[in-house]
């Protein structure tokens, strides 16, 4: 396998693309980190943080913690994506920091499970809360009932499963046609979305304002009550039982402020990408990262910490609004849920296929996936997406004891968290790496705070990461088993590519 890439290659990933249509400004840029890191998960997260933690200031912390190395991670990605402005994001800073394989397996993940997965989830979370609003929409109104392919595996199409299907076809359709619709349809859902996010937030500090839940939560803001013990012997009342529930809920606030860099895959379309990149990294994650806390600050102003943690369904922003405007506040929320996740959905729909795109322009993913379509965006890069990520909403997961179904591409996605944040750790670990064997790239921005910034995400994601694998082995170790299956991939792929540069030089 080759251990680091050509000068030629090295060259090409530093100069800006050309096939692609410069169409997205600053404003549209930052729309995108926005949209694609607010969608259902802070809306829900918090109440099983709540159980993890047991303690409202504990609470408020392990968001804290989130907000600073999801920060810290965007300070120190502006600087990749200001020295290497080329479609692919991660999977060409991995390329080039590493070797092709790196990115590869990067690439691969993102295709198979990370991208993909997510727009099924954020798919069917959109039918879940049409659903609330269309009674018909529901998964448990069966078109086609669930065919059992094993003991704890199904397939169905549910009346929610269709719908969420169709929003992936349609906006994937949508952005099939060129760049501006994706950019307009992100526009208006995400200024919408955001919209939605601070009227949650003032209702909860200012209208719900509740003098028993801010007695329960702020008066005792240390205090333990309502945890789930995190295994026999170890609960959150402890040193190390705080520690290890702070580490372990970070899988579920991490995710909902996940997929930030996406924007990075989409460099090829950003005017001015060596200075916009890093600026709209910055502006989006601290923007979302402050409405997230505050967020949390609103659901603690109105419901005691007990409340939210049985909130029904974990839809904590949904108890907020029922305690603020009785019978209408279900609706509402679902509502707001609903703008969210569909605007979510066509950030993922829209970012993803750039990095595809990447991939196959150095032969490790389908040749097709290489060419623009005569709206100058990936097409074909789409299209495979969309299919396989609705081919990720029919499989069902069984419960026998309970006889319930649940959704397969959550178990992937619980799967691949850590494995996500070891490349998130690699990537950054490559700035220091290039910094070393590439002191006189262009760099028009440097991260900020270097080399502490960058060592300290290092640092707390590697902690998270060690966590995870020590106390959460049973979602941790099959992410990693699905990373490694793309090795054999990569070398029947590097094997293909050497027999083609062969035939071509004997030509």
């Amino acid at each position: 396998m080759p251990e680091a890439t050509s000068p030629a290659l090295r060259s090409s990933a530093d100069a800006p693309d050309t096939e692609f249509v410069r169409g997205l400004s600053l404003f549209d840029s930052v729309m995108v980190v926005i949209g694609i890191m607010i969608g259902s998960g802070i809306f829900i997260v918090p109440a099983d943080m709540g159980r993890k933690i047991g303690s409202p200031g504990w609470l408020l912390v392990a968001w804290l913690v989130t907000g600073v190395l999801t920060i810290a991670a965007s300070l120190s990605y502006g600087e990749l994506a200001s020295m290497m402005p080329r479609a692919g994001g991660m999977y060409v800073y991995l390329r080039e920091a590493y070797s092709p394989v790196f990115g590869f397996l990067y690439g691969w993940t993102l295709f198979t499970v990370v991208q993909t997965g997510t727009i099924a989830a954020v798919a069917v979370a959109f039918a879940i809360f049409t659903g609330v609003l269309w009674p018909g929409v529901s998964q448990s109104i069966y078109l086609i009932h669930p065919v059992h392919v094993s003991p704890n595996y199904a397939v169905s199409l549910s009346s929610a499963q269709l719908l969420a299907i169709l929003v992936i076809i349609l906006l994937t359709w949508t952005n099939s046609r060129g760049l501006e619709y994706g950019k307009k349809v992100q526009n208006t859902f995400t200024l919408a979305k955001t919209a939605a996010l601070l009227a949650l937030i003032v209702v909860g500090v200012w209208l719900g304002r509740n003098t028993r839940a801010i007695t329960a939560n702020f008066h005792h803001l240390w205090s333990f009550s309502g945890y789930v013990p995190l295994k026999s012997g170890l609960e959150a009342t402890s040193a190390v039982g705080l520690f290890v529930a702070i580490c372990v809920s970070q899988s579920g606030s991490l995710f909902s402020a996940d997929s930030w860099h996406d924007i990075t895959f989409a460099a090829g379309e950003v005017k001015d990408p060596r200075r916009t990149l890093p600026r709209a990294l910055a502006v989006g994650v601290i923007m979302v990262i402050v409405f997230y806390l505050l967020a949390n600050v609103a659901y603690l102003s109105t419901l005691p910490l007990s409340a939210i943690q049985r909130a029904p369904s974990d839809r904590v922003a949904t108890a907020v609004l029922q305690a603020v405007y009785p019978g209408a506040g279900r609706a509402l929320m679902a509502a707001a849920i609903m703008i969210s996740t569909f605007g979510c959905v066509n950030s993922l729909v829209l970012a993803g296929p750039r990095a595809y795109y990447a991939m196959a322009r150095d032969g490790l993913f389908f040749r097709r996936a290489a060419k623009l379509n005569p709206a100058k965006v990936p097409g074909w890069s789409l299209w495979i997406q969309g299919v396989w990520a609705a081919c990720l909403v029919l499989p069902r997961t069984y419960n026998s004891a309970t006889r319930q179904y649940g959704s397969l591409y959550n178990n992937l996605l619980d799967y691949v968290i850590s494995a996500a944040l070891i490349f998130y750790i690699l990537t950054i670990a490559g700035l220091f790496r290039l910094r070393r064997i590439r002191p006189g790239a262009e760099r028009p921005y440097k991260a900020l705070g270097y080399p502490v910034v960058p060592a300290l995400y290092i640092v707390g994601a590697t902690v998270i990461v060690l966590v995870l694998f020590a106390y959460r082995p049973s979602t941790t170790w099959p992410g990693l088993l699905i990373v490694i299956c793309g090795l054999p991939i990569y070398a029947c792929l590097a094997v293909s590519g050497r027999k083609n540069r062969s035939s071509v030089d004997d030509k």
